[in-house]
């Protein structure tokens, strides 16, 4: 699991990026398509063009930390939006982190709950 920072600002990167770039390449894209500043705290995320890596960019007060993870089957699961912005709970960034399926959980009925 990719451990979350306390911050509660987190930034996705909608759209595709080139999962070449390092600290610095990332950097720049915080900086100049994000508008924010790469040493505020916040988390940034990234995803490449197949959907099974993603790359997270955090600040955590002594230098910046570059976590990536890959899957082995499957893709991350990345907002699509027209407005530029989506609003996302802790919980579903922690679903999407996982891999999970984010926009619809499904729940599961147990007989021993119902009651």
């Amino acid at each position: 699991m990719i451990p979350q920072p306390t911050s509660r600002r987190i930034f996705l990167a909608c759209g595709v990026t080139d999962m070449r770039k390092g600290f610095d390449g990332l950097a720049v894209l915080v900086q100049q398509v994000l508008r924010e500043k790469p040493h505020s705290g916040a988390l940034f995320a990234f995803r490449g063009k197949r959907g099974d890596l993603i790359k997270l960019l955090w600040f955590d007060g002594q230098g910046l930390c570059l976590f990536s993870k890959r899957m082995d089957r499957g893709r991350f699961v990345w907002p699509v939006t027209a407005t530029g912005t989506v609003a996302l709970t802790s919980a579903q960034v922690s679903m999407l982190l996982e891999g999970i399926d984010w926009r619809r959980p499904e729940r599961t009925w147990s007989p021993t709950l119902a009651g």
